[in-house]
């Protein structure tokens, strides 16, 4: 008789074989007292081996995986889960009244604390937060005066209506923005031997350059460099040029710039409206202007391009890119394929 083991601390694979053995003594004739003192475990046991391999078979005597089962003795119930994973999805913390701005582990887990009244480790709030598929991500920033109604109405309705007359008229939409550049922007990443940061060797001055730019998903970019500050002035020769070299009407969307809206760039769109319009998108919603994409991607192959040393190597960099970019109408199209601007595809 075997009084000096423990039946459950044994591995799975011997505990299978235990209750084999235990199983073909009641089945040669053994009583399940004399089957259960030889493989150390309770009579109770015998028979419901017994009987599991009566309705099951054999394969039942396996066993099944150690511990909890998932789900199983969780802190937080399920409808616990959905709304905590509702409030982490849609707000920030400091809107919910939280000491944080950002969602940290620290910050999820005193949300846990109010809305379930448990205190969680740092684990188990990994543990949770890799179940629901969240990971860490760097957040974009979005202004607190945006209005999200006029922004879907302009998804919706607006832009739609814009697209069907540049079509019923054969206009030509573009899209149009500005950006700056500088040389002491760093837009990439350097690989090098752990622990020792990469060191960019660049001129202490600072020097900056501008532009202005418009493209359409047909493939067609148009740019102006410039130096400082967007200005009326600038604005309206921009526009002067794109009607120029545009061979139907222009439908121009820019966003909602004071200069933009300018009674000197005002006056001469209304004088020429047989050859433009200009349109105004939402206020704060850069995201769904595609021109955004554009400049992003300009800045990041000037980052990995050399180091310019003065203003003239910056502009002339510029142009030089936006030269090549303008060779390349299907990349051109691809910056109308982000998800927050492929309405304008």
């Amino acid at each position: 008789m075997v009084r000096d083991r423990d039946f459950r601390k044994l591995d799975p694979a011997t505990q299978a074989e235990l209750r084999r053995v235990a199983v073909r003594m009641v089945q040669v004739g053994k009583t399940r007292v004399e089957a259960a003192e030889a493989v150390g475990v309770n009579r109770h046991f015998v028979g419901r081996w017994v009987g599991a391999v009566d309705q099951s078979g054999e394969a039942a005597l396996a066993g099944g995986r150690r511990g909890r089962r998932p789900g199983e003795q969780k802190a937080l119930s399920s409808a616990q889960e959905r709304r905590i994973r509702q409030l982490i999805s849609d707000k920030c913390p400091d809107q919910l009244d939280l000491p944080f701005s950002l969602w940290t582990r620290e910050a999820v887990g005193m949300l846990i604390g109010r809305e379930a009244g448990v205190h969680l480790s740092r684990s188990t709030i990994s543990s949770y937060l890799r179940g629901w598929h969240f990971t860490p991500q760097r957040p974009r920033k979005r202004a607190t005066e945006r209005r999200e109604p006029e922004i879907r109405h302009w998804l919706e309705h607006d832009y739609p209506a814009i697209a069907k007359r540049a079509k019923a008229e054969g206009a030509e939409i573009h899209w149009g923005d500005e950006t700056g550049l500088s040389n002491q922007a760093n837009y990439g990443r350097s690989f090098a031997p752990r622990g020792k940061t990469p060191v960019i060797p660049r001129p202490a001055t600072r020097f900056t350059c501008s532009m202005i730019s418009t493209l359409t998903n047909l493939g067609t970019l148009r740019f102006l460099v410039f130096d400082g500050a967007l200005n009326a002035v600038i604005f309206l020769s921009f526009m002067q040029r794109l009607v120029r070299g545009a061979p139907r009407k222009v439908f121009l969307i820019v966003d909602n710039l004071r200069v933009h809206r300018a009674k000197l760039a005002t006056d001469w769109v209304r004088a020429n409206s047989d050859r433009i319009e200009v349109f105004y998108l939402p206020p704060y919603a850069p995201e769904h202007n595609p021109e955004e994409f554009m400049h992003n991607d300009a800045k990041q192959a000037l980052a990995r391009r050399h180091i310019p040393k003065d203003k003239a190597t910056l502009k002339s960099g510029l142009r030089s890119y936006m030269r090549g970019l303008q060779r390349r109408p299907a990349k051109i199209r691809a910056f109308f394929q982000a998800p927050s601007v492929r309405y304008a595809a």
